[in-house]
């Protein structure tokens, strides 16, 4: 880590510095990149186009929008991970690159030239980058590779460091459902502090991922409502009566409670005005800066100047792009329109899955995170479950079986997914062994999902997966009685959350469900059957790109607020309504309960271990 670091420009930009004439220090290296294109290109007729742009956990994507909310073309490009037991880390260099070839490749598909782009916006998993003075990466990883200076958001080396801030009973944590996760950014800071003395020193500025990535391509500092508030502890209503969603100008961070990180040991992040961690806040959407710098905009192919929108959470911006995504029917409620947004509940399915919802009143609820304030929808407490493996589960359940490659084989062969043959195997295991409905497959299996802890509603990082009724058969079809188990158990989990968040003030009526789990069937309809409410689906299949497209839109001011160009740019698709059969709904109430007692069972069994070991 010596010797002089070279920055990503000539020179990187301060907070409220001119951004302009920058020249990149990096070379542009060509990635693969996946294309699809959603929809014929339309001739460029001074059309308006928005693009947004979503940092996943294992790719970075671009999609671009009309302003009916279409999506004319999207494309991806693979990122870099590293993976050593808890520690989780990716680079931000290859990041932007994955990020600049996905953008060129999904203009060029959907034939959109770069002056058609009006607005843009980030969203990207709440990982924390560290870059020092002049914008070049430090590292955060043991291995000493500067290359490596983000802790990625599922990332549990901070899990001693979280049980202890949890210890002190700050009165921040009350907005964090009571205690912080390691998925959170302090207790990985305070790791850091403690762990990487040299790299500390070393940072000049901490930020969430999509924060970076709107400073990247604009050089402003100013951070997300959405990141601050739901990753570091920021109160967000402390500008409750300073300023409006409307209003769209920087605020200064008033939010931050020094005493907090007083009280863990990171004062030196209260220097400066919070200058490492945040000096000025903005409403999602918010125009940052003087828009796209030249120099970002040469690496993206775009035009210098394009507004670009304060960014958002990749599961936030899913909210953003689907929970307005309501049939007309529903659209038109006797509430009003902020109450009936208060009544539904939006699922972002992928590696793990994101429980939103809003309220127009602060709800405590013991377990979930929040509320907090103006984090997705400006003006409104959101509220915050999730599962910290779905996604992840169901590949770790069917790439570990030893049945497994054969079937990968077969489903190639197919040209279907894996998890579409699987489907058909359940399918054909009810015909053949004449079962009422294929939900009763796995009367004599139960699985609690909890194998990278229980982030909501019983927030206990330590808790672990469990699969009960498991035999010596290794045939596809226990695989696939496992794999069925597994989408249960995901279920009953979400299941656990609305009921959570109902018996604590919610009323929530309706689902939402975005993210790449929603395009399997069985996935989908074992959710409606187990809640027993229906889920709607969004037309556009990309609404994570859509909820960042929305942020460049309200940047660009084609739309006065987020709200609104939520209504205007949401579209409904499919709903899946649950069965009708009595007997379905008695059969999951049985499951359901043996779920809640497996997580029973497992402390009785924790403590009985810790006493013999004591």
């Amino acid at each position: 880590m010596s010797g002089k670091r070279r920055g990503w420009s000539d020179s990187a930009p301060l907070l409220g510095q001119q951004h302009s004439q920058q020249k990149s220090q990096h070379q542009y290296q060509p990635r693969s990149v996946s294309l699809e294109m959603t929809t014929s290109a339309v001739p460029a007729t001074a059309r308006s186009i928005f693009l947004g742009i979503d940092v996943g956990t294992g790719s970075a994507r671009a999609g671009l929008f009309d302003e009916n909310g279409k999506l004319l073309g999207s494309s991806s490009s693979p990122i870099q991970i590293w993976k050593d037991g808890d520690c989780v880390e990716q680079s931000s260099t290859d990041i932007w690159h994955a990020i600049s070839a996905a953008v060129k490749a999904a203009c060029s598909l959907a034939e959109v030239s770069k002056e058609e782009v009006k607005g843009m916006g980030f969203a990207a998993t709440c990982s924390l980058v560290a870059v020092d003075a002049e914008g070049s990466p430090v590292t955060v990883s043991w291995s000493g590779d500067s290359r490596r200076n983000i802790i990625v958001w599922m990332d549990h080396r901070a899990v001693e460091q979280a049980e202890r801030i949890n210890s002190r009973n700050s009165t921040v944590l009350q907005y964090c459902g009571g205690a912080l996760s390691p998925e959170m950014q302090p207790p990985k800071l305070l790791w850091v502090k403690e762990n990487l003395p040299d790299s500390w020193s070393m940072v000049f500025r901490w930020m969430d991922l999509s924060d970076w990535l709107s400073y990247r391509a604009t050089g402003d500092d100013t951070r997300s409502l959405c990141t601050t508030v739901c990753k570091w502890t920021y109160l967000g209503h402390a500008h409750m009566h300073q300023n409006n969603e409307k209003d769209s100008r920087d605020m200064e961070a008033c939010g931050w409670d020094d005493d907090f990180w007083e009280e863990i040991g990171l004062s030196d992040l209260v220097d400066g005005h919070h200058a490492k961690i945040g000096r000025s806040v903005a409403f999602p959407g918010h125009p940052l800066g003087s828009g796209l710098t030249s120099t970002a905009a040469k690496e993206l192919g775009l035009v210098a100047g394009i507004p670009v929108g304060t960014s958002l959470i990749d599961a936030h911006a899913g909210g953003v792009g689907v929970m307005e995504s309501v049939p007309l029917s529903d659209s038109e409620p006797k509430e009003s329109d902020k109450e009936a947004l208060c009544h539904r509940m939006v699922l972002v399915c992928g590696t793990s899955t994101c429980h939103m919802a809003i309220s127009q009143n602060k709800l405590f609820i013991p377990g979930v995170w929040g509320p907090y304030w103006s984090a997705m929808v400006p003006e409104h407490w959101l509220t915050e479950g999730g599962q910290s493996a779905t996604g992840a589960l169901l590949d770790y359940i069917v790439e570990n079986h030893v049945a497994s490659p054969h079937l990968a084989n077969r489903a190639a062969s197919q040209r279907i997914s894996l998890f579409e043959l699987l489907n058909k195997i359940l399918e054909t295991m009810m015909l053949d062994l004449k079962r009422p409905f294929l939900a009763s497959l796995t009367e004599d299996m139960h699985v609690l999902p909890d194998f990278h802890g229980n982030r909501s509603p019983i927030a206990d990082p330590k808790a672990k997966g469990m699969l009960c009724g498991l035999t010596l058969d290794t045939s596809e079809k226990q695989l696939a009685l496992q794999y069925l188990a597994t989408v249960q158990g995901i279920a009953y989990g979400t299941r656990h959350i609305v009921e959570h968040c109902n018996a604590h003030g919610h009323e929530i009526e309706t689902i939402l469900a975005c993210g790449g789990l929603v395009k399997n069937a069985l996935f989908i309809q074992e959710h409606a059957d187990i809640i027993g409410c229906p889920i709607i689906l969004p037309r556009e299949s990309e609404p994570v790109l859509l909820g960042a497209a929305i942020l460049g839109a309200v940047a660009a001011r084609k739309y006065c607020s987020l709200h609104e160009a939520m209504k205007a740019l949401n579209a409904v698709g499919q709903v899946i309504h649950p069965s009708k059969d009595p007997k379905v709904k008695k059969y999951h109430d049985a499951k359901y309960r043996i779920f809640r007692e497996l997580y029973e069972q497992q402390l009785s069994h924790r403590s009985l271990m810790a006493e013999a070991l004591a």
